[in-house]
Parts: structure tokens; sequence; C-alpha cells
């Protein structure tokens, strides 16, 4: 079985479909664009006496400028040169907000048709609940979307979309792929060192850490490894001392923690890692954290949170103290978000989306109670749901990730 493999030099890729692009087995690159070809810099320069927008200084109309949605953009275009200028490019418009200091979320959904099996990203703004695309990962459609891991370093605005597997050959990859939106592109980074699918993934200090998951002979990895994104490669961690496939993990205190979930028909207690990268050391998980990990994990507040796909979708907090769960005040999930689900989070807000890419939003809020002698935290949630339209209702979720911009 032949693994497949990408050039380790960056290069941009372009939209699926392109003539300038190359074919390789599974995955199609694109040729370097000549970054001489913009003289947006200099077409600027030339307008600066045509104001933004009359009366106001540039640097508070841009400012204003700046905050506009980007459904609005394309009749922003039309009322003069330099406003087509700003938002004529979302690359521009996106850059120029890091610039000036703005941080508003987005939540990229990793998508698949349900019919198909094509793969998509949709992208949402949490600030104006309206959705976007960005352009097309280089794969075509014969893989599986729940083998790709994907792992965001959200205030850089970057993702990363790791690994995967060939649906119909059942090839793991070492493919890394890094999208970036103040460039609104993609580029082919470095391949880790062992192809792997179905894996953990989490960020620690800005490193992002792989471990474990399917190999290309089908067997499970005991392997690990972890890039240095400024660096751009991979290097080997510890072994995990168990050769196991992760269904969910998170970073809990500087720590990486992976489960393998409860696996049908729940003869035998799932397995669970705890990695520290400060001793390069794995050890096992804590009895009564890995068997009551029964959902999809965020860390709010310095907590463990899961949405359980048990206990009527109810979401629980873990306790370190005690080893134990605790149900947290407030409704179970809206029955409008229908399995499976993909969960991220952003400050004290919880992502939750659905089939058909509805999403519930919970507002976890805490107290610590008068009177108590534990000097415990209790934690409550408020959903409110936002509906997809229509023409999103063939798609299902296979991962998320927010990214500030």
């Amino acid at each position: 079985m032949q693994r497949v493999r990408l050039s380790s030099q960056q290069a941009p890729v372009l939209k699926l479909g392109d003539s300038q692009m190359t074919l390789s087995p599974k995955f199609r690159l694109a040729v370097i664009q000549s970054s001489l070809m913009d003289r947006s810099s200099d077409i600027e320069l030339s307008l600066r006496g045509e104001p933004l927008i009359p009366g106001l200084p540039d640097d508070v109309a841009l400012n204003c400028l700046l905050r506009l949605p980007v459904e609005s953009h394309t009749a922003s275009k039309a009322v003069c040169k330099r406003w087509h200028l700003l938002f004529g490019s979302k690359e521009r418009f996106f850059t120029r907000r890091k610039e000036v200091g703005f941080k508003d979320p987005w939540l990229f959904v990793f998508a698949f048709h349900k019919c198909t099996g094509k793969i998509q990203w949709q992208v949402l703004d949490l600030t104006h609940f309206s959705w976007h695309t960005i352009p097309a990962m280089p794969c075509k459609d014969k893989v599986c979307p729940h083998g790709f891991r994907c792992v965001a370093l959200p205030h850089e605005g970057t993702l990363f979309v790791c690994g995967g597997l060939v649906s119909d050959v059942d090839c793991p990859l070492d493919l890394v792929l890094k999208y970036e939106m103040q460039k609104n592109r993609w580029t082919v980074v470095n391949q880790m060192v062992s192809a792997r699918s179905f894996f953990a993934t989490g960020v620690i200090d800005g490193m992002i850490y792989v471990a474990g998951g399917n190999s290309t002979d089908l067997f499970e990895l005991d392997s690990a490894e972890v890039l240095d994104p400024a660096e751009g490669s991979w290097h080997p961690i510890a072994n995990m001392g168990t050769n196991m496939s992760s269904y969910d993990a998170a970073v809990l205190d500087g720590k990486l923690l992976v489960t393998e979930g409860w696996l049908w028909p729940f003869y035998v207690s799932p397995r669970g890692q705890v990695y520290d990268p400060r001793t390069d050391n794995w050890e096992s998980m804590a009895v009564g954290l890995r068997e009551g990990w029964t959902g999809s994990s965020v860390v709010i507040y310095g907590h463990l949170f899961v949405v359980s796909e048990l206990e009527r979708m109810k979401l629980k907090v873990y306790d370190v103290d005690t080893d134990s769960w605790d149900t947290i005040e407030g409704p179970p999930l809206p029955e409008q978000i229908c399995k499976p689900f993909a969960v991220n989070s952003y400050d004290c807000t919880i992502c939750v989306v659905g089939r058909n890419l509805h999403l519930a939003v919970g507002n976890i809020s805490r107290v610590s109670r008068k009177g108590s002698s534990d000097n415990k935290w209790y934690f409550s949630v408020q959903w409110h749901v936002v509906d997809a339209p229509d023409n999103l209702s063939d798609l299902t979720p296979s991962s998320s990730q927010v990214l500030f911009a």
C-alpha cells in the first residue's frame, strides 16, 4: 500500500479546478503567484487625497469601515475607489483589521455533504451570525471527513488540518495544511513524521501536538510528535505507552488529555492517556475522568466540560479533586441540535454545531456559593439556537474551530 506524500515546500493552494494546478494521486497543488503583481499599496498612496468618509479623519473612518460585516462588502465596493480597494480583497480587509487590533470570533466548520461525502469549510461570523465560505482545501472527494484532525492558533487567525484518510483504499495521510485568515488561503506545510488518521491533537504554549491514531498498516499507533509552527518542522516526542486511536482530546493545565471513548458493546472500560510536555512523559488517565468522558469536550474557566452524547445531552464538568463529573445547572442541549456534534469554545461561550449546521451557543456562568465549605465553583448554562440557512441543510459537521480576526 503506497503512502501519498506532498512536497514539504510551502506553496499557496488555489481553488480546486484551477488550470494551473498539478495533480498528484489524491491532492492538487498550485504554482506560486508572484507578490510583485500586487500594486494595491501604490494605488492606495495615489488616492490618499480622497477621504475615506468626508468630514472624518482617515484613522477614525477606517475604524468605522473595518466594522462592516463581510456580506455588505460587495455593495460597499461601489462607493468610491478607496472603498473598492479596502473591500475588494478579504486578504486586505482582514490584514487591516489585524493592524488595528480587531479580534472578533469566527467559527470555522469542517463539514461534508451527507449524500456525496464532498468536504467543505463553512464559516460563521459569530458577531453578525452570517455564513461565508473560504477557498477549498486541495483534497479530492474520496477522503473520510472524520479521519482528519483540525487544530487552531485562534489569536493568530491560523488553522491547521492534519493527517486524514483516503477512504477508497483506507490509506492514512501525513498531510498538513495551514489556512491563514488574514491571507484567506491554504498552504501545504511539512508533513508529519508518521501518516495517521483518527488521532489526538492539542495546542500547548503555541506548539501543536498529535498522538496515536491509525497507521498505514491499519494498526493503532503509540507514537506522538510535535510541530513548532514558527520553525515549521515536526519532531517525535515520547511514545504513549499504549496503541490507541482517539475519540476526543483536550488541553487542561498544560497537559494533553487523550481518550479513546466508550466503544460498543461497552464491555471494556475506555483507555486514556495524559501527556506532560514539561517532562515529556505519558501517564494513565484517572479512572473517573476517562470513564465519565462520554462526549465532546471544551475547556472554559480552566475546567473540562463535556457535551454528553448520553445523559439527555446535558453539559457536565470534571472535578479534578474528586475525580468525578458534575452535571451543570441549566437545560440540556436544544432539541434542534442533532448528532453528530462539532464542539468548540471561546471566552466563556461554548458552540455546538449539529447536523444541518444548526448552532447552539451556550453562555456558561460560574458562582461560588456562599456558606459552602468546599470552596467549589458551580456552573450554569443558558442556550440559544442559531438556525442555519436552507442551503446548508445537507451538510454534517466533522470538526469546528474558532479563529479571531
